[in-house]
């Protein structure tokens, strides 16, 4: 019959777009299909007829019945919870009339789902399974728990959620194919509405959940006890090796104290040990990862702390939880209970900041990302490749984004050292400012280090000098704190990286960045050479416009093209001038022959004496007649 899957499906398919409003009016459209396949809508213009509750045999002929039940059910809830939404941003908040009516909306609910249950108890007829008879029954229980929630009963809902609690807990323990259905219900719904009511029934809170709900599940009804000891009997047996059985998966190893700072203080609250024992449970997981061989890319190793974060941070959820709850009781600062509760929160944040630091490790690579080929392999094909052959140089484009990558991960691992200053009582706590200090100058010269050698690779040497000398000033400061201090000076094997830095990490880098200061001074000289060398060569010689004829071995000189400003030169003259005075320069071995002497004759009368005859004139280069 699948009872839970229809109804969660329903309720995500319809709050996935909208509201509780959108909701009710698809349940009133599925209603109504549901009544039309059925033959038993009411017919237009006629009077109103009660709706008889749904039988067994009807279940059995059909199961749009048993639909029918859940969507009249669910139809209720979901007015319900509309009524509850609206009436949410009021200044006096729900109450009065308003409470009347979310309670009988939910009570109708309540009553047609346990009419259901009532209906599929008689197996016989309806021929429901042991699971479809108990799911009915933790629906039917989380909907009188929601009626007695709002209508203030807590002992009573916490009676109803914990029959919930149990049933559903029994069918994930049965069945794996609905268990991310049934565990959303747990720790959405059921579970805080438990603490909540167990606060307000004066249950102490040093109880976990699971005991809470164990004790108070109805162990009278005996059926419902024989159905849940068939699926998982270790859930109601109150014996020690079962109780030990039924919170081992809540509550492996739970801690009874917390030390942070040579300052022990006791947990009072349960969801706080619990979380805090998970995070141990995952840490080890986490160790026993990092030392097999099968964690060998830089990825894998930090995808194995994700669990170990997760872990953490339910652990600071708790602890703001429980400080928040001590904060509405009206609880002052100066109490003991929420100053145990403040280096708790300290101490659980603290924690998940140092992972959270240590996965940042990992990503940068060996080193911590000091060395310039340290940039992890993403698959293993890479570093099987790497192996076999000889390395591949990358280009100065891909080597840059790395280095940006690595500058990126550092940035992140300086916000979160900045965060825990944040934290109460770090800032008053002089020693562990002072080894922030030093752990943030060791990771910021780091970032200086990444920097300068991008800009090595772009010819920048002057700008790699000068980030690199910062870096080894700030590493040596590291050093001396940690010398003087003698604080991370472990020479432990581990592979688990997190907020302590080892003596060998910051001896190492500066040693590494020793010898990069000198290499960047040799590159700058060596630079300022060339420089010098090229500028007293360009000084010596023509400008490129008088060189055209030459082929420049060494690249043409861009920066001596012409003199500029041009100076006084002598050019050579035109050939014009010489054609002009031809007709008058008497060359060597080009002299004129004499003209021959004409005969002399006596002029006649009337006759003028005819002029001598004008020799030849000779035409110069262009024919221009001269």
């Amino acid at each position: 019959m699948d009872i839970t899957n229809f109804v969660v499906a329903a309720r995500n398919q319809a709050l996935l777009y909208g509201d509780y409003s959108t909701y009710q009016h698809l349940l009133a459209q599925k209603l109504c299909a549901a009544r039309k396949k059925l033959n038993i809508q009411s017919r237009n213009r006629a009077a109103f007829t009660k709706r008889q509750p749904v039988t067994a045999p009807q279940i059995a002929e059909n199961h749009v019945y048993l639909h029918l039940a859940l969507l009249t059910a669910e139809r209720a809830w979901a007015h319900a919870m509309r009524l509850k939404t609206a009436h949410a941003a009021d200044a006096r908040g729900i109450a009065g009339r308003a409470r009347s009516h979310i309670v009988s909306r939910l009570d109708k609910a309540a009553r047609t789902a346990e009419h259901l249950v009532r209906v599929l108890s008689d197996t016989a007829t309806t021929a429901a399974a042991d699971t479809d008879l108990l799911e009915a029954r933790a629906y039917a229980a989380m909907l009188r728990g929601a009626a007695d929630f709002e209508g203030q009963s807590w002992k009573r809902c916490v009676e109803s959620y914990a029959t919930a609690r149990i049933i559903y807990g029994a069918l994930i323990d049965a069945t794996e194919v609905r268990g991310d259905v049934l565990k959303d219900l747990l720790s959405e719904t059921i579970d805080p509405s438990i603490r909540y009511a167990a606060y307000q029934s004066k249950i102490p809170r040093t109880l976990a959940i699971p005991t809470i709900a164990r004790n108070a599940f109805p162990s009278a009804d005996d059926a419902l006890v024989g159905h849940i000891n068939k699926l998982a009997p270790h859930l109601l047996k109150q014996g020690e090796d079962a109780a030990e059985k039924a919170q081992a998966a809540d509550a492996p190893n739970a801690p009874q104290t917390i030390t942070w700072r040579s300052r022990q203080v006791k947990i009072e609250d349960a969801s706080i040990a619990i979380a805090l024992a998970s995070a141990d449970a995952a840490t080890a997981r986490l160790a026993e990862k990092l030392a097999s061989s099968d964690v060998v890319l830089p990825k894998e190793m930090a995808a194995a702390y994700d669990e170990v974060l997760l872990a953490s941070q339910d652990a600071a959820d708790a602890t703001k939880h429980a400080i928040d709850d001590l904060k509405d009781e009206g609880v002052p600062q100066s109490d003991s209970r929420v100053q145990s509760l403040q280096i708790t929160r300290t101490a659980v944040n603290y924690q998940m900041i140092s992972w959270r630091i240590g996965r940042n490790r990992v990503l940068s690579g060996e080193h911590d990302g000091a060395l310039l080929d340290s940039a992890p392999n993403t698959t293993r094909k890479a570093k099987k490749d790497a192996t076999l052959h000889q390395a591949k140089i990358d280009p100065p484009g891909r080597r840059v984004a790395r280095l940006k990558e690595k500058v990126v991960l550092y940035d992140a691992t300086l916000q979160s050292l900045e965060s825990i200053r944040e934290l109460p009582g770090v800032a008053n706590d002089d020693g562990l400012v002072r080894q922030l200090d030093a752990t943030t100058t060791y990771f910021h010269a780091l970032k200086c280090l990444s920097i300068a050698r991008s800009h090595s690779l772009v010819n920048q040497s002057s700008n790699a000098l000068a980030l690199t000398k910062h870096a080894y000033d700030q590493i040596t400061q590291t050093t001396t704190f940690f010398s003087s201090t003698n604080s991370g000076a472990g020479t432990s094997d581990s592979p688990i990286q997190s907020i302590e830095i080892r003596q060998t990490d910051v001896q190492f880098l500066q040693n590494l960045l020793k010898g990069e200061v000198q290499r960047c001074r040799a590159i700058v000289e060596i630079d300022n050479l060339r420089q010098k060398a090229k500028a007293s060569a360009s000084k010596g010689k023509k400008p490129l416009v008088e060189r055209l004829g030459e082929y420049p071995e060494d690249g043409a000189d861009l920066e001596n093209l012409v003199d500029y400003p041009p100076k006084v030169q002598p050019i050579a003259v035109k050939p014009l001038f010489f054609d002009v005075a031809w007709n008058y320069i008497d060359y060597p071995g080009h002299a004129h022959a004499p003209a021959a002497p004409a005969p002399a004759s006596e002029p006649q009368a009337g006759e003028e004496p005819a002029e001598a005859a004008e020799p030849p004139k000779k035409k110069g280069w262009f024919g221009f007649g001269r």
